[in-house]
């Protein structure tokens, strides 16, 4: 049986929202030559755990609770400290979804998994390096060799101009009515890290403390008419789910606000990698077989406009900004924090800030990625020109001015020492 489902706050409407060009379908079609979405051999951590399944090296438990789902998130390395928690009717799984019975998203670098308490199946999306998302379900039924189905209907709502035109994650914000179902004529946000607080996490539950500042999670609309009643002080600063809805059959009490902002930065990081890679790949397929484009360096002017979209994200460069600090409740900040890697004066891609933005560098952690490493080699190089080019100071644009020179400095110092396959000509910025 095919399932599809979506991840995170969704609905099935379609609308654009990526600033830049990287907006809109994919030109080519995901079984160009240079793309084979469904026939090429996969890398993704999913596909590698279901290999060492059928071969008998990893065994999955089954639970009555969770079926699965806790044997899966530890052979994945995914932390139940990542759990996030949805209640707004926005995935195939909708009917047995509402604010007494939510579902649950774990995630980590590479892989995220979603779980409804009851539902049939636990649902998977896994980044392979250069294929893009991959989309499984896993049956909820004890059996000797359980098997992660590849779902390719999942596509249906994947692959749309909130994904950037390539199957990819969603992430979106809602006013969820008292059963959860969204209130459509209110409309929607995409989010992730550009997005204004405000508009954030409606359709979530969202645990930990922000102080005054307002979101849409934890709250339902009962006045159409009046959408800015969703958020209220009654909604703000909460610890626990507990009271909210039975977290007995749950792994964790907490839909953690710092994972929240994680997996939402994360989504649309992993979106524009697999959207740079396929670009690039199709335009180097369209000088290779097209005579009449050669002169034209169609790939030149291809790289040099995806990477300084991706680098722009990638350096934080649009986000939204904090006015309070966040505080975490599940100990994800600090278990995500304790990963590295470490330069020699232990500072991290990995350590927050959380007051003034998400993160206390002005880089990204996915740039230690598989997907990062994963674009072809033209675009990355060219990602990394672009970065020299605005950490070194070159880049005299004022956009680019929120990027202090110790800020600068710091990144190139600690990139210089963690990230393999720098380039050389990241040298100390200059005071």
């Amino acid at each position: 049986m095919r399932h599809a489902f979506f991840l995170g706050g969704l609905v099935l409407a379609i609308a654009a929202y990526a600033l830049g060009d990287l907006q809109g379908v994919f030109v080519a079609d995901l079984d160009h030559p240079t793309i084979e979405y469904h026939t090429r051999p996969l890398k993704d951590a999913v596909s590698e755990l279901n290999r060492k399944m059928q071969a008998g090296e990893v065994r999955l438990n089954f639970d009555e609770a969770q079926g699965y789902l806790r044997s899966v998130l530890e052979a994945l390395s995914i932390p139940i400290q990542s759990q996030i928690v949805v209640f707004s009717k926005t995935s195939v799984q909708m009917f047995r979804i509402n604010p007494r019975n939510p579902r649950t998203l774990y995630f980590n670098n590479a892989v995220a998994v979603g779980w409804v308490r009851g539902g049939s199946f636990v649902e998977l999306a896994a980044e392979d390096p250069k294929q893009g998302v991959i989309f499984y379900t896993l049956d909820q039924q004890p059996t000797k060799k359980p098997q992660f189905i590849r779902q390719e209907s999942c596509l249906d709502c994947h692959v749309s101009y909130s994904s950037l035109g390539v199957p990819g994650m969603l992430v979106r914000s809602v006013f969820p009515g008292p059963d959860g179902n969204p209130v459509r004529e209110l409309g929607d946000y995409i989010t992730d890290d550009r997005s204004p607080v405000e508009q954030r996490w409606g359709g979530w539950y969202v645990t930990g403390r922000t102080g005054s500042v307002r979101h849409m999670g934890n709250a339902i609309v009962t006045d159409p008419a009046r959408p800015e009643s969703l958020a209220a002080n009654q909604t703000l600063n909460m610890e626990s789910l507990k009271g909210k809805f039975d977290t007995g059959g749950y792994l964790s009490p907490y839909s953690d606000i710092v994972a929240l902002m994680v997996f939402e930065h994360q989504m649309h990081m992993v979106n524009l990698f697999t959207r740079v890679g396929w670009e690039v790949r199709f335009a180097v397929y369209q000088e290779r077989t097209d005579k009449t484009l050669r002169s034209q360096s169609i790939t030149e002017g291809v790289l040099r406009d995806t990477a300084r979209e991706l680098v722009d994200y990638m350096l934080f460069v649009d986000e939204a900004p904090l006015v309070g600090k966040i505080h975490g409740s599940s100990g994800f900040a600090e278990m995500f924090s304790a990963e590295g890697p470490r330069d020699s004066k232990g500072r991290s891609l990995r350590h927050f800030d959380l007051q003034r933005r998400l993160m206390r560098y002005s880089c990204s952690y996915m740039i230690y990625s598989e997907a990062f490493d994963g674009m072809p080699d033209q675009a990355r190089e060219a990602a990394y020109k672009r970065m020299w080019q605005i950490l070194s100071g070159e880049e005299k644009n004022p956009r680019y001015s929120k990027l202090s020179l110790a800020d600068r400095q710091t990144v190139v110092e600690i990139l210089r020492e963690t990230k393999k396959g720098l380039p050389d000509y990241f040298q100390p910025v200059a005071h």
